[in-house]
């Protein structure tokens, strides 16, 4: 079977598709309402993207990204953003809570995880972070299940 093979759900369930669509508004309006910079919340939705192997999203919010004036720095250091002074310990704590939502099967989202976010995050901020991972987990899978092309 081949990519071409593969049942596209955007065009196999539209409705459902335009559901996702819908929710991906609000969750981007709760990140806007929260505080959090355009450019901030494309380098969230790419580090899930990143972790989850969606190569359609990674391209995507990498330009999103740039486009809404992050740095190719910060945008470059992204893997490795703890090893790394490119980040606010806000950033620090979305961008670990961003990677435990992401990888929940893991560690179920650790206690010191959430505990350390809720030092620097308010409470708004922590619901718009944990929102954006849970859209971004759910744009990966609908994607990499449908073989989303990615090319030059």
């Amino acid at each position: 079977m081949n990519q071409d093979d593969r049942v596209n759900l955007g065009k196999a369930a539209p409705e459902l598709y335009r559901a996702v669509v819908a929710l991906d508004a609000q969750v981007t309006q709760r990140a806007k309402a929260a505080g959090l910079a355009d450019g901030f919340v494309h380098l969230l939705r790419l580090r899930a993207s990143q972790l989850n192997h969606c190569a359609f999203c990674v391209r995507m919010h990498s330009r999103d990204a740039l486009a809404t004036g992050e740095t190719s720095d910060r945008l470059s250091v992204l893997p490795a953003w703890r090893e790394t002074q490119y980040f606010t310990d806000k950033e620090r704590a979305a961008l670990e809570l961003t990677e435990a939502v992401t990888l929940v099967a893991h560690d179920q989202i650790p206690e010191t995880i959430y505990a350390e976010a809720a030092e620097v995050l308010s409470s708004e901020e922590i619901a718009a972070v944990e929102w954006l991972a849970i859209q971004m987990n759910l744009w990966n899978r609908i994607a990499v299940a449908s073989r989303y092309p990615v090319g030059p």
